[in-house]
């Protein structure tokens, strides 16, 4: 007798609708700023809905946590999707980087922003902003590992580090600039890596 697996069930429209509310506000406002009648009104759901979807609002906020992270691996996939070389991988999430950061309504990271309106590094809403950096770091880790730097813990913590400044600096600065010092910095990385294949050539 085989069993057949069962597909999981979508989930509820208003599951969704209070999510896709709660994201946009909490990104445009801040997460404290925003209420949880707030996000009821305008999700247009009655509040015994909102409870039995999430029962409280920092089970909300980490379910928005969890979806800005699964938007930015989906977006990080599409990015290395064509590309082998690690060298390109990392000048492709630079100008990523970028285009988000020079988008209409950018308001900063929302993983630096969530992270600092909870000090507490026990809380859930931290820990799923230090499960989203430990991937983030694994990423980074991989294409440094690939890339051949023989620096590798100092460049992947240099490319997190800008990575961290260029979005920062471009909530409170110029986008273009800080998203150049992040391309600068990227491309240092990969001439450390030229630089030693250039050394070995001449050593063998």
């Amino acid at each position: 007798m085989t069993s057949t697996a069962v597909a999981p069930r979508p989930p509820a429209p208003a599951k969704l609708k209070i999510l896709e509310v709660a994201d946009r506000l909490f990104y445009t406002e801040g997460i404290h700023t925003v209420g949880v009648d707030r996000i009821i009104n305008e999700a247009h759901v009655t509040k015994a809905t909102f409870y039995k979807h999430y029962r409280s609002k920092d089970l909300l906020i980490v379910a928005y946590v969890e979806g800005r992270h699964l938007r930015a691996k989906h977006l990080i996939d599409e990015a290395r999707a064509s590309l082998t070389d690690p060298a390109d991988v990392l000048r492709a999430l630079a100008t990523l980087i970028g285009q988000i950061a020079t988008r209409p309504g950018f308001h900063g990271c929302p993983f630096i922003n969530a992270a600092a309106q909870f000090g507490d590094p026990a809380h859930p809403v931290r820990q799923a902003v230090s499960r989203h950096r430990a991937w983030e770091r694994a990423l980074v880790t991989e294409l440094v590992t690939e890339l051949g730097n023989a620096s590798r813990e100092d460049a992947v913590d240099d490319l997190i580090l800008f990575r961290d400044g260029a979005l920062s600096g471009s909530n409170v600065g110029d986008p273009e600039r800080a998203y150049r010092a992040l391309a600068r910095a990227v491309e240092r990385i990969i001439a450390e890596r030229d630089a030693g294949a250039g050394s070995q050539r001449l050593t063998a």
